[in-house]
């Protein structure tokens, strides 16, 4: 008899306590730990989206009756809220970081940094159970040295990296490496799901350079060492290559690329549609050249385009929960996304962005070739 499920049994992605990475800072008074961590994210804002997890030092808080946002037409938003700390909602308000920073005196991080001081010994001992992946140790005096009972119970401590508090420079560098690390791998989407009304045919069966050309984009992503799927509907029962079908159903690429990240929540998808002729290995590897994790996507647009093309893109984990939220406003075009956000746009020249949807512009892009 099968076993019974309340939920449907999903795909989840690699969240920590709080968000996907995470490092605590602990040794040291709250006070250190807020300027290093903000003179940190002066050296890094350019480069990775981050966020800092502390807890309030007043002793007394009136909780707000209403909330009230308050916009700045620089961009600045200052937000009060009443709000309890839930492990399910943190990860949502936390999803579109590339990096948390945390108050290790007050929470857990994944993954740790060490201050040692001279003066608090007793509060890293307090904390020692907190201490379970620490990646490198950072020295508030010259003199402090790695407390015997560290020694205890991580014979390897003594291995680890040691910076001193004043050298930010080399305490970011570190810290930009175990992100790097940790960058998401990239997979290849290739969409074949489409009813092609308007050919009258499959575009992704149409022949320009020797085979159906869904397969020669498999095989040109697959070429640069991508594992690839094609998106299809269910109907279409192909089984000579990898696909992921379509659980998004009605949304066309919307739902071909939320689809994906259902079933991969944890890879960036390297999105390409079967109708786009001209895109070659040369393009491809201009996108990922240009890759930006720290975005919710990487996308082509023509230099003399409006727009960009999300169907030439490389669309980050951070941007699944981003495209939900638009479904949930009725929205299903990947276009708007792109352009209501954070986005790295690489230009190429618009003779390469050419759909090919009708049998006329079928023969002329077959004829130019042959030409």
């Amino acid at each position: 008899m099968e076993e019974h499920r309340k939920h449907a049994k999903l795909t989840r992605r690699d969240y920590r306590n709080y968000a996907v990475n995470e490092i605590a800072f602990l040794g040291v008074n709250c006070s250190v730990i807020s300027e290093l961590v903000q003179n940190i994210i002066n050296k890094i804002q350019n480069d990775l989206k981050t966020a800092y997890l502390d807890a309030s030092h007043q002793k007394e808080i009136i909780v707000p009756a209403i909330d009230n946002f308050v916009f700045h037409s620089s961009g600045n938003l200052a937000i009060t809220t009443a709000a309890k700390m839930n492990r399910n909602n943190d990860k949502i308000l936390f999803s579109k970081y590339d990096l948390l920073f945390i108050n290790g005196n007050h929470y857990q991080g994944e993954q740790q940094i060490l201050i040692l001081d001279n003066e608090k010994e007793a509060s890293v001992l307090k904390r020692i159970d907190q201490l379970d992946n620490i990646q490198f140790i950072i020295k508030r005096q010259e003199d402090v040295k790695i407390f015997d009972f560290l020694y205890k119970k991580y014979p390897e401590i003594g291995n680890l990296k040691v910076y001193s508090l004043g050298d930010i420079d080399s305490i970011t560098k570190h810290i930009e490496n175990i992100i790097q690390q940790k960058t998401p791998p990239i997979q290849g989407l290739v969409l074949a799901g489409g009813k092609s009304v308007r050919m009258g045919t499959d575009k992704g069966l149409l022949n320009y350079y020797g085979k159906s050309h869904r397969y020669f984009a498999v095989e040109m992503l697959e070429n640069l060492n991508f594992k690839t799927f094609l998106s299809v509907r269910k109907e279409q029962k192909i089984t000579d290559t990898a696909t992921i079908e379509d659980v998004f159903l009605g949304l066309g690429p919307f739902g071909a690329i939320c689809s994906a990240f259902q079933s991969d929540p944890n890879t960036a998808w390297l999105v390409l549609a079967t109708d786009l002729p001209y895109v070659n290995e040369k393009i491809i590897q201009q996108l990922l050249e240009k890759r930006d994790p720290s975005k919710i996507a990487t996308a082509i647009k023509g230099k003399n385009k409006q727009f960009p093309e999300p169907l030439i893109t490389i669309w980050e984990p951070k941007a699944y929960p981003i495209l939900l939220n638009y479904l949930a406003l009725g929205i299903s075009c990947p276009r708007k996304v792109l352009i209501n956000n954070d986005v790295k746009i690489v230009e190429i020249e618009d003779d390469f962005i050419i759909n090919v949807n009708t049998p006329n512009e079928f023969d002329l892009v077959k004829k130019k070739l042959n030409d």
